[in-house]
């Protein structure tokens, strides 16, 4: 529970410390007047300078500023040079630490029953526009440092009545032409007043103190009065009015009282819930007063530890200690911690230092010793000091809530309750928003209620609160944890340092079980909880101030270690559920069989317990993990002793950063109690969907979502870290962390297994009907009649799981951007020296829409407001998320924002009223709208949002399966609504490339949008094809035919498509039977060489010369042959003459690769042995022939009839003539096209088969393949060139054709083939090459 968040060392003592609200930024002065600024968060150095004395690289900068701006060298010495002096007080200026100032001041005095409250707190107007000031109060000067742009600005004493400056303090009621006004203590005991933007004394606080002052510290009253309390070394504490309307130079005290004796050291204000604020004072006389601030009387005077002044004090409200009211320190190695302040006023050690620290930053005789001390204003979980060692900043759990549990609202109830304990009794929170009409029910003028920026701020909600007794006492007023079962009947409160539990019936508040345990978890669906029973509460010993030895303390640690362990390991998880008579019965006694001790329980639709595991870490490992100064340190504050180390809970925030999470979280199941899946790492906490569908798991740095049905299955994790709670709202997951308030917006999507569900789902409907009917009328029910049946198919596409985050409040002024992105644009005015502003527009700036509604810009709202410390989130009620502080004040952050609205709308589920919302929004956030309503499955409501692109619109159209309206989008975006009638007139690759010139080309108005439709269809050719395959998937073939009519009309100008878009064109023109369209495609596809498509085309179109053409035209001259020699073709001896001739330029050697003599002579050794010249003619050109044909020399006209009279005879009687017929069937190529496309082998096979084999079965004269194949060594090669092609079925269909037609074949004569395979022996592997196309080419 307490860690190091951060440690910076140094050998200075740091005596001077502050922390930003807003920015990871610190700022530290050191006792030899070195300041720096460090970003605790990344562990950088932001700016470091000399302030004492004279910072040279200031003083050059400011020498060469004023060089750069023409003026000459001055007079006088430059103020950059004035010595320093000491450093007395350091702080941040800007617009977040003005606001966060003035709302911890407005905040406190409303907690006060006397409070005048206004109706809404009004956000102060920017004044430093987006610059970060450091201030440094010297002893000299006053330094003034813009941490933007680095340039300062130094106000020495003499410019303040030449008195040293002692200490300041920023006023925030200020008149209009004033600016921000600092005001500095002084040695004579005035205030004087200085002007940031005249950078003039504008007024002085005289005749109050006569010694030194040494404290500022401005507040506001019950009354809402304005006002400066002064602290000086005179002892006396002294009230001044704030309040500046009036116009005077000199003020007066308004009262004074007498403090400390000896001086006054430091005053803070401490904010009482319930009550008006109290100042807290420490002084030299080693006591600390509280003073109440209404009739400024003494409540209280302790001296918090004996014989040491306190020089720090801080008010503090942690809900892990929702006692300790006070932080203080002294010069030791402890915070000090002040219980009950007005009552008791016990002082116990918050932490001790020595222990939180690496080992090895403390020399070994050196003691560690605190100067200054710091809490966090808006994270008050961190804890700043500075020692003679360092910066330590620590951590104190940041992930303990405020004991507050929300009460389910009754239907028709407009007033939401919580229930909270405070001071052992339970109270009643009551609160609902106090307008009248509800801002974000719809009404039109909502954004401009609550969303439009005063100044630069949102303005919260106005919320009506009231707390109620319900006069319940409860037995411990030590840290609780509440929670509320699922059906909201009954309560449960833990105190795990005690401990011991009480479950309470939410109806009359009575006590229905109790008993001793630590941990306790709910069920999310039935009145069910498991506790982690303890029979031995661990003691913690507190170690008196005296004895501070090293032997003590280890005692004291293996004690408390030992009573732990003890506890631990006889604790047990049991399982207890409520009957509806109020009766608690246990269960289970004993969950899970593991002997490990239990330190976590998760509630939710399971049972989460996590169980501690060994984790030992050597003394070397240690060492070397402490020394990387980059990480976060951890794991080393576990030994300390004090209120923040009672119990161990093994998050992985206290594992050395090196150590991998140990897997020791089991879910068990609350029905059978044994365990769901194996060991996960231990999530800091737990958040189930209340309708079990959704789940977060959060750890240090992100959260893991999964679904759960029908299935558990892993979503995706957010990055955001530090996490403290979240609740789920149907798909909406609503986090907190320390600093942010988070939104994701989730959705499972779709994947195979919910399609797979859904089809078993319906089986069993079917099953079930069937069954039904079968029971009421007989067997007779099962007999259906075969009708004609025009059922479209639903095509259910996967859908990734979507997470969207957005950031819904921050601490932020503004936007988290750069602050020099955010300066106004200037403008130099033309003849004048002066710069002129011109505001940019508002983020948040609403412009007025047709009909008068208010329509947003911006595509989120800007950051509102995030509540200070940690929080409950309630959830959404009545349109607007509902946040509980520590102080149990209720917050509404305004969810009413369009881009808000129509996002949290469509996630629960209603996409219509969210489509409604979106005419409030810019219609240029649609398309970003569309693409969320998309990805949480609405896509058919995305298509009615009236500002989406048309490019989304067609993927919004084919997902919801609108493909009508996808065509009208792709026909608009490719401008091609004429393009594809029948009296287009032609167009060439010429007429595109030349359209620019108008003059030469003398082109047609008409002819023009024809190119220009052309182009636009090139360009979407993809969506068109896309749009296609889906009407052909859900039976509408008029809209793939009106696709198919402008893509054919693209693919018929050379060049216009890509080999891949033909491709796919023409086997979807032949899947349709277009064989006008795709007769004027098959020359764009040999021009490609495409040879296989362009003769699918051919086969399609029933035209065998094309085929033929387009094989030659390719190089595909094995294919031609073959089909020439199949069909009886006259061209037969021509094509297999060609056909020899490429082999045989690809057999013989090239001379050019053989260049000199020995070459040649080594080459003609490895030649066959010529006895003469007279053999070398002799040598038989390559001959390699189809199979059955006799030789080139050979008449083949005999063939031609025999193979006709064999495709005649032969026929079968039910098959029509494909190839030789005119194309009057299509039978066939349908038969080869109702293939699906999506494989390239699947596509490929039925091309050359429907040309070789499908249409005829063989000519008797030609002998079977796999005989010539056998007989022929090598000529199986060359002839098997298709199948090599990826047309594996060519052959075999060409083989059982055969088969069939010819039972005996005779015997191939051997002589013509014998001469071939002797010659194609050398080469076997450079003959089919050249004569195919790759079998990976894909057609699509």
């Amino acid at each position: 529970m307490l860690r190091l968040k951060a440690f910076r060392p140094t050998t200075d003592k740091i005596v001077k410390i502050q922390l930003h609200p807003t920015h990871p930024w610190m700022v530290t002065a050191d006792d030899s007047d070195r300041v720096s600024v460090w970003n605790w968060e990344h562990r950088q150095l932001v700016y470091e300078l000399k302030a004492g004395g004279v910072d040279e690289r200031r003083l050059v900068g400011a020498k060469l500023e004023k060089l750069a701006e023409g003026e000459t060298e001055s007079k006088g010495k430059p103020t950059e040079a004035i010595r320093g002096g000491s450093v007395k007080q350091v702080n941040f200026y800007d617009d977040d630490v003005r606001f966060w100032q003035l709302w911890h001041n407005r905040s406190a005095a409303a907690e006060a029953p006397t409070a005048v409250h206004t109706s809404s707190f009004s956000s102060p107007a920017p004044s430093t526009k987006g610059r970060h000031f450091l201030v440094i109060c010297c002893l000299n000067k006053a330094i003034f440092l813009d941490l933007v742009t680095m340039r300062g600005r130094d106000v020495p004493k003499q410019e303040l009545d030449n008195k040293s400056l002692l200490c300041m303090e920023f006023l925030y009621r200020t008149g209009v032409g004033d600016g921000p006004l600092v005001a500095f203590g002084a040695s004579d005991g005035v205030i004087r007043v200085l002007s940031m933007m005249t950078w003039k004394l504008v007024r002085r606080y005289t005749g109050g103190h006569k010694g030194s002052i040494s404290c500022l510290m401005s507040f506001m009253a019950a009354s809402g009065e304005a006002l400066l309390v002064s602290g000086a070394s005179d002892g006396l504490l002294i009230i001044w009015s704030a309040d500046h309307g009036q116009d005077s130079r000199e003020l007066v005290p308004k009262l004074s009282l007498k403090a400390h004796d000896g001086g006054v050291v430091a005053v803070e204000l401490s904010r009482v819930m319930g009550g008006a604020p109290q100042l807290i004072t420490i002084g030299a006389d080693k006591t600390l007063a509280i003073w109440d601030t209404v009739s400024f009387k003494e409540l209280r005077r302790i001296k918090p530890v004996p014989k040491l002044a306190c020089h720090s004090v801080a008010s503090w409200c942690h809900p892990r200690a929702p006692n300790l009211d006070i932080l203080t320190c002294v010069k030791d190695s402890h915070i000090w911690a002040i219980e009950h302040p007005t009552y008791s006023a016990l002082t116990r050690p918050l932490c001790e230092l020595t222990s939180v620290i690496p080992p090895q930053a403390l020399a070994p005789n050196k003691k560690l010793r605190v100067y200054c001390m710091v809490a966090h204003t808006l994270q008050p979980h961190l804890v700043a000091t500075g020692t003679n060692i360092g910066v330590i900043i620590c951590e104190f759990d940041a992930r303990s809530l405020p004991p507050v549990a929300p009460l389910p609202t009754p239907p028709d109830n407009r007033e939401h309750s919580a229930i909270f304990v405070i001071e052992r009794e339970l109270k009643l929170l009551n609160f609902q928003l106090n307008n009248s009409a509800n801002p974000s029910l719809g009404n039109n003028s909502s954004l401009s209620e609550t969303g439009r920026p005063k100044g630069d701020f949102f303005e919260p909600l106005p919320v009506k609160q009231g707390k109620k007794h319900i006069s319940t006492p409860v037995p411990h007023d030590s840290y609780s944890v509440l929670s509320v079962s699922s059906s909201g009947k009954y309560l449960a409160i833990v105190w795990p340092d005690i401990p011991y539990f009480s479950v309470y019936k939410a109806s009359d508040w009575s006590i229905v079980d109790s008993g001793s345990a630590r941990l306790l978890a709910w069920d999310t669906c039935r009145d069910r909880f498991a506790i982690l029973e303890s029979a031995l509460p661990p003691r913690i010993p507190i170690i008196p101030k005296g004895s501070s030895s090293k032997r003590a303390k280890e005692a004291a640690a293996a004690q408390a270690a030992a009573a732990a362990a003890a506890a631990a390991s006889t604790a047990s998880v049991q399982v207890r559920i409520l009957l509806d008579d109020g009766t608690s019965n246990i269960l289970m006694r004993s969950v899970g069989a593991r002997s490990e001790p239990v330190i976590g329980l998760h509630g939710g639709a399971l049972l989460g317990v996590a169980y501690r595991t060994s984790r030992r870490v050597s003394p070397i490992a240690a060492t070397a993990i402490s020394t990387i100064q980059s990480m976060p340190l951890s794991g080393y504050g576990s030994s300390g002793l004090s209120s923040f180390t009672t119990y161990d809970d093994g998050f992985s925030s206290h594992r050395p950063p090196t150590e991998a999470a140990p897997q020791n979280f089991q879910l068990y199941s609350w029905e059978t109690f044994q365990p769901v899946g194996g060991l996960l790492p231990q999530p800091e906490w737990t958040a189930w969907d209340q309708t079990v569908e959704y789940c977060a798991f959060a750890y240090q740095q992100y959260i893991v979502i999964s679904s759960l049905r029908p299935q558990y299955r892993y979503l995706g994790d957010v990055a955001i870290p530090y996490a403290t709670s979240a609740v789920w709202h149907r798909r909406q997951l609503f986090v907190a962390t320390p600093t942010t308030i988070e939104i994701v917006f989730v959705d499972a999507g779709v994947a195979q297994i919910d399609i797979e569900t859904r089809k078993m789902k319906e089986e069993q409907k079917m099953k079930e009907a069937q069954a039904r009917a079968v029971v009421e009328h007989g067997e007779l029910a099962l007999i259906t009649v075969e009708g004609p049946q025009s059922a479209k198919e639903e095509r259910i596409t996967l859908r990734p799981p979507m997470l969207q985050v957005v950031r819904l409040a921050s601490f932020q002024h503004a936007p988290s951007v750069p602050p020099f992105l955010t300066l106004p644009k200037q403008s130099r005015v033309d003849g004048d020296d002066s710069w002129m502003v011109t505001e940019e527009k508002k983020a948040g700036e609403v412009a007025v829409g047709g009909g008068g509604v208010s329509v947003a810009v911006t595509r989120f709202p800007m950051e509102q407001k995030r509540p200070v410390g940690p929080l409950v989130v309630v959830g959404v009620r009545d349109g607007v998320l509902w946040l509980i502080d520590r102080y149990m004040c209720a917050h509404a952050l305004s969810l009413s924002h369009p881009g808000i609205r129509c996002r949290c709308l469509a996630a629960y589920g209603d996409a219509v009223s969210a489509v409604k919302w979106a005419s409030r929004l810019g219609r240029e956030h649609h398309d970003d709208l569309a693409q969320f309503m998309l990805g949480m499955g609405y896509a058919t409501e995305a298509l009615h949002l009236p500002g989406i692109s048309k490019r989304l619109e067609f993927d919004l159209a084919m997902k919801s399966n609108d493909l009508k309206r996808a065509l009208h989008c792709l026909l608009t975006m490719s401008n091609s609504r004429d393009i594809g009638n029948d009296g287009t007139p032609g167009l060439g690759l010429n007429d595109i490339l030349n359209l620019s010139d108008k003059k030469q080309d003398k082109l047609s108005d008409k002819k023009q949008d024809i190119v220009e439709g052309v182009q636009g269809i090139v360009k979407f050719a993809k969506e068109f094809l896309e749009l296609i395959d889906a009407a052909d998937a859900t039976a509408q073939s008029e809209i793939a035919r009106e696709a198919l009519k402008r893509l054919a009309a693209a693919g018929s100008v050379k060049g216009a498509l890509e080999g891949h878009e033909l491709r796919g064109l023409a086997l979807r023109l032949a899947n349709h039977g277009e064989l006008t369209r795709l007769s004027s495609l098959v020359n764009n596809l040999i021009t490609l060489g495409l040879g296989r498509e362009a003769a699918f085309a051919g086969a399609v179109l029933g035209d065998n010369a094309l085929m033929e053409k387009a094989w030659q035209d390719t190089g595909m001259l094995a294919e031609a042959v073959l089909h020439a020699h199949a069909h009886g073709r006259p061209t037969l001896k021509n094509l297999v003459q060609a056909w020899n001739q490429v082999l045989q330029r690809e057999i013989e050697p090239t001379p050019s690769q053989k260049t000199d003599a020995a070459a040649a002579f080594l080459a003609s050794l490895e030649e066959p042995k010529l006895t003469s010249l007279a053999d070398a003619g002799k040598k038989p050109p390559i001959e390699i022939l189809p199979p059955g044909m006799m030789s080139l020399n050979a008449p083949i006209s005999i063939q031609k009839k025999p193979a006709s009279a064999a495709q005649n005879s032969q026929q079968p009687p039910g098959k029509p003539l494909a190839l030789e017929a005119p194309p009057t069937t299509t039978a066939a190529p349908e038969g080869a096209t109702q293939q699906p496309e999506s494989t390239p082998a699947s596509v490929s096979d039925p091309l050359p088969s429907e040309s070789t084999s499908d249409s005829t079965p063989a000519p008797v004269a030609a002998p079977p393949q796999p005989e010539s194949g056998e007989t022929t060594v090598d000529d199986g090669a060359p002839t098997s060139t298709p199948a090599s092609d990826g047309d594996p079925n060519v052959n075999g269909e060409a083989v059982q054709a055969a088969s069939t037609g010819n039972p005996a074949p005779p015997e191939v004569p051997p002589s013509p083939v014998a001469e071939v395979s002797e010659t194609t022996v050398p080469n076997p592997t450079t003959v089919p090459s050249p004569t195919t196309v790759p079998a990976s080419d894909p057609l699509i």
